[in-house]
This record gives C-alpha cells, structure tokens and sequence, in this order.
C-alpha cells in the first residue's frame, strides 16, 4: 500500500484556487497503482470503513448520509452530501463546503505514469485560537486515516 504523505498544495488544488491565505490548508497524498477515476475515489472515500464513524456523527446532528448518496454525489448527480455542498468541480477534482462554510474538503485524482496520485486536503476559513493549534496533530492523523481508508478500497 501506498504511504500517505503531506505534500505542498499543487497548482491544481481546487483548494488553493478557492480558498486564499487567510485560510489553513493542507494536503496529503498516495499513489494508487491503476487508473482511478474521480467517481470511484469519491465513492471509496466516504464509504469506507475509516469515514464511518464520522458517517454516524453527522447522522446523530441531522446530516447523515447513505450510500446511494454517495453514489449521486460521486457520479455527479448531487450537489449536496451530508453536511456538505459542492463549491466547485471537475473532471479530476471536486471541493466541498461545509453547511457553515468554515470548512472544505477537497478530493482530486491526478493520473501520474504508473497509475495515479490520489489528494485529499483541508481548508478552514480564518482559523484562531489555542483550540485550532491543540487540534491539528488529530487533524493531519485523522486526514491520513480518511486517505489510508480511500486507497485500502481502492487497492
């Protein structure tokens, strides 16, 4: 399997073209060893069983989501998941919204030589405080996990 690593946001980031410095962003990578589609990361991604339990979170707030909509939000037929809209899309890249625009997720594929090169990245809009800095070592732990899940199901 793929190491998941931290990486510099690309020029192709929908993050870094949407979201301005006055935003954290970050981004983090892995080589799948085939061609993957943008549909078929999206469905790996939140279904897989590293995204669940976040996946129950967002159902005990009122946003939950099934699988069917993550097959619409994958196959671009939703605009809508969960506690998310999309904010932009394309071809090889889709960045979500959150309900309270304070953060997005953006996921992206990105067709290398031997296969390709999964993203995953995080924006949160004009970050403050003790509590951002205390919680970024779960963040960048918990991104990897969300990565690790996608290139699992994927493999």
């Amino acid at each position: 399997m793929s190491a998941i690593a931290p990486a510099p946001l690309p020029a192709i980031s929908l993050l870094a073209r949407h979201r301005g410095p006055e935003c954290y962003r970050d981004a983090f990578c892995a080589h799948v060893p085939r061609a993957v589609s943008l549909s078929e990361f999206i469905a790996a991604f939140y279904s897989s069983p590293a995204f669940t339990p976040e996946r129950m979170l967002l159902h005990l707030i009122g946003k939950g989501a099934n699988r069917t909509d993550i097959t619409a939000l994958a196959d671009g037929q939703s605009e809508n998941f969960a506690a998310w809209s999309v904010e932009a899309r394309e071809d090889h890249a889709i960045l979500l919204r959150d309900f309270q625009d304070r953060t997005c997720s953006w996921l992206c594929v990105e067709p290398v030589e031997n296969g390709t090169r999964l993203w995953f990245g995080s924006g949160v809009r004009k970050p403050q405080g003790l509590a951002f800095r205390a919680l970024m070592g779960f963040h960048r732990a918990y991104s990897r996990l969300l990565l690790k899940g996608a290139v699992r199901k994927l493999d």
